[in-house]
């Protein structure tokens, strides 16, 4: 496994090395002790799959605000899609800035995004398919988000004239109404 910090500290791309043979490959793909040692969750308690049929599907800017925060390490299992996180961590001298990376069944690249990150995409191809593991279990109320086309964030999705929403993500909140993490949870978002 490969481990390359991305510019906003914490988020981590993760890669296989893979040990092939002519019966195809064997890689590791996830290692608790190699996550520990560079500052990741290791506590991975829940997978989750999401499936979508079109290309241009958009899902996200979504995270759960404290105390439920949730590390994920997200991989595509079919097809590709434009993986994006945004740093909300209060104090943090990248809060409000994205990173995105290409996330490919072909090239098991995966991502890892700790909490205090807003995480979304976009797919690349019809029947994209991503699996979510995630640190902890879901908690309806501590649910939040970011509008997906927030100027103020000006992430560059791949299609924004296409994009397939729904209408939860239609109306996130923009980062200068989005309350601190570090904040109580107001019950609205």
């Amino acid at each position: 496994m490969m481990l390359n910090e991305t510019r906003l500290a914490g988020v981590w791309l993760v890669d296989i090395e893979r040990l092939e043979d002519d019966r195809g490959f064997f890689a590791r793909a996830f290692c608790a002790e190699t996550f520990a040692a560079h500052g990741m969750n290791p506590h991975l308690h829940q997978i989750s799959l999401s499936y979508n049929r079109r290309a241009g599907t958009l899902r996200g800017l979504h995270l759960q605000r404290p105390p439920h925060g949730e590390a994920k390490l997200v991989r595509a299992t079919a097809g590709a899609v434009f993986d994006v996180v945004v740093d909300l961590r209060p104090g943090s001298p990248t809060f409000g800035q994205w990173s995105g990376v290409v996330l490919s069944a072909d090239s098991h690249r995966q991502i890892y995004i700790p909490e205090g990150f807003a995480h979304g995409f976009q797919t690349l191809t019809d029947d994209a398919e991503l699996t979510y593991h995630i640190s902890v279990p879901f908690a309806p109320a501590s649910q939040a988000g970011l509008l997906w086309n927030d100027p103020d964030i000006g992430i560059d999705w791949p299609d924004p004239v296409g994009a397939i929403l729904s209408q939860r993500d239609r109306v996130q909140h923009r980062l200068c109404d989005f309350p601190p993490l570090d904040e109580a949870a107001t019950g609205d978002l």
